[in-house]
This record gives structure tokens, C-alpha cells and sequence, in this order.
């Protein structure tokens, strides 16, 4: 009988390096379950972009303030999960960010002064899931207010990665790894019996480690100012912006949560990012099956209340 290999297919899909890993025996068997899931996350990308004028989500924006748009069941579910997350965070998560005009924040090396903090907070007033109106008899979704937006890109790629490994999975994968760019989730075990070894991304140094988890069965999402800021008088400012108030956050380098499902993982790395250390670590020890590190602006480390790392 043939060992079990881990075999690897890297590519871009959702603007996004996928790494898509399954353990077998036979090479042919595994690109093609790989394959499969490619084509499942490209299905999921369709449907959600918000750069095809042609996609559901554009479908919403285009329609904000005019009229409800029908929806599929699944766009329509991710949705209504996406507005039970912004209800449990008290708004820090919460998809209608797309609303932020881009002249507000471009995250290049043409951005070299922060926006007044008037009118950072004049242009995320349109920023509420409150003005998502869903009905669910006529599966439609309506922006009540014109000129919001509403966007995947908190929750996107997490639940790409979800239904990716669904699909393997009932297709006889029982054992592999969809990272989604450092979003993933993980099941079964390696060739040698072990878990997966997993490493948490070290805020300070592009491509390093500072520490490892062993996992199955569970996923692992990292949110941080280290892969996409701007230096403003030589400052680091991070990429997520705190809806309430239109401006970067700060505070926390890096929040990693790990947990059950990609797609919850993904969603609460953000806003425990926004609502800081004391805050965020208060709402994740309330929360089954959940946990988080975080790495403060100090090089801190704080976890929740059942996770202990080296």
C-alpha cells in the first residue's frame, strides 16, 4: 500500500494566496478533490465580489435607498449571520463598512497625512447593520439608507474556506488544511498520526513564528497591522478602521482567534481588534468554543481564559 503525502495546490482566488493541502495516496486523486474545492471557492467569489457589477452584493449596493433585492439562500443566511455577529460586538463587526468613501483611506504610499477626525466620522455615518432590512418570505435584502455599501471582506474568505473543506469532505477527504490567507481551517491529522502544527505569526517580523498550536478539527484567523498599514511621520497605523469613528485603530498588533468553524474565526478577529484587550478578551471568555491571542502595541501577549501558549 502507498504512503499518505501531503499534497499541496497554492493559487489566488479572492484577491487572496489559497493554500489548499489533502493527505492520500495517489497524486491524480488528490488535485482533483483539491480542484473541486477551487472551483467551490470561485463559485462563492462570483457571487460575492464586489467587482463584478453583475454579483449579488453589487445587486444590494446598486439598489441601496430604491429597492429590496432578491437574493440566493446563501447569500441571504450570510447575511443574516453577518448582522447576528455585528449584534453580539455591539457593531465593531459589521459588513456595511464598504460604505467608507475610498478617498477617506487608501492604504499606499500617496497617503502620507491622517483625515481630520470630523470628517472621518462625517463619512462612516452610512457604517450601521441596523439599515440591513431582511424579509425572509421573499428571500430579498434592502439598504434602507443611499449610498451604503455592504462587503464580505471580514467574513469572506473565512467562509470560503468553510465550504471548500464541505466539499472535500463529502467528496472523501479525511484529512487537510484550506488556508485562505491565513485564515484556516484544519482537519483530520497528518501522515504520521500527529495534529496539524499551526504557527502564529509574529506582528513584528514579516514571515516569522512565535509560537505553534497543534490542531484538528478546528480553524485559526489572525487579524494585524503587520501586513497592511501606512507610516504617517513614522508611526505605524493599521488598515482596520473602527467603524464608530472612521479611524485606524490602535492598541493591538495582532488578534488570533481560533475556534470550531473559518467563517466565526475570520468574523471576530476584526472586532476583537477594535474593541481592544480588555474588551475583547471580556466577549470571547463569554463565548463557547472560542479563544483568542492578542499582541499589544507593547509586544504583550494576552489570551483567553483556556489557552496557554510558550
Amino acid at each position: 500500500m502507498k504512503p499518505r503525502k501531503i499534497f499541496k495546490v497554492r493559487t489566488i482566488l479572492m484577491g487572496n494566496q489559497f493554500e489548499i493541502s489533502v493527505v492520500a495516496t495517489e497524486e491524480d486523486r488528490a488535485i482533483k478533490r483539491i480542484n473541486e474545492a477551487v472551483d467551490e471557492i470561485k463559485r462563492i467569489e462570483k457571487r460575492l465580489t464586489t467587482f463584478s457589477d453583475s454579483s449579488e452584493t453589487n445587486l444590494i449596493n446598486q439598489n441601496a435607498g430604491i429597492a429590496p433585492v432578491a437574493v440566493s439562500d446563501e447569500t441571504y443566511q450570510l447575511i443574516e449571520r453577518s448582522i447576528r455577529i455585528s449584534a453580539l460586538t455591539q457593531g465593531a463587526f459589521d459588513i456595511t463598512y464598504g460604505s467608507i468613501d475610498k478617498s477617506l483611506w487608501n492604504f499606499d504610499s500617496t497617503m502620507n497625512a491622517l483625515p481630520d477626525k470630523g470628517t472621518a466620522k462625517q463619512m462612516v455615518k452610512l457604517i450601521n447593520y441596523r439599515n440591513i432590512m431582511l424579509d425572509k418570505e421573499k428571500g430579498t435584502v434592502f439598504l434602507k439608507e443611499a449610498g451604503t455599501r455592504i462587503g464580505f471582506g471580514g467574513i469572506g474568505k473565512g467562509y470560503a474556506a468553510e465550504m471548500a473543506k464541505k466539499i472535500m469532505i463529502q467528496n472523501g477527504v479525511q484529512s487537510g488544511i484550506v488556508n485562505a490567507s491565513g485564515d484556516l481551517t484544519a482537519w483530520g491529522l497528518q501522515p504520521n498520526g500527529e495534529e496539524w502544527t499551526i504557527g502564529i505569526a509574529d506582528p513584528n517580523i514579516v514571515g516569522q513564528i512565535f509560537s505553534f498550536i497543534k490542531i484538528t478539527g478546528l480553524a485559526v484567523a489572525t487579524s494585524g497591522n503587520y501586513e497592511k498599514f501606512i507610516l504617517i511621520d513614522g508611526k505605524k497605523y493599521s488598515h482596520t478602521i473602527n467603524p464608530r469613528t472612521g479611524l485606524p485603530v490602535t492598541g493591538i498588533k495582532s488578534v488570533t482567534i481560533i475556534t470550531t468553524n473559518a467563517e466565526i474565526a475570520d468574523a471576530m478577529a476584526t472586532p476583537v481588534t477594535i474593541m481592544g484587550v480588555k474588551a475583547g478578551l471580556g466577549m470571547i471568555n463569554q463565548i463557547k468554543d472560542i479563544e483568542a491571542i492578542i499582541v499589544d502595541d507593547h509586544d504583550k501577549v494576552y489570551t483567553s481564559t483556556n489557552i496557554h501558549i510558550n
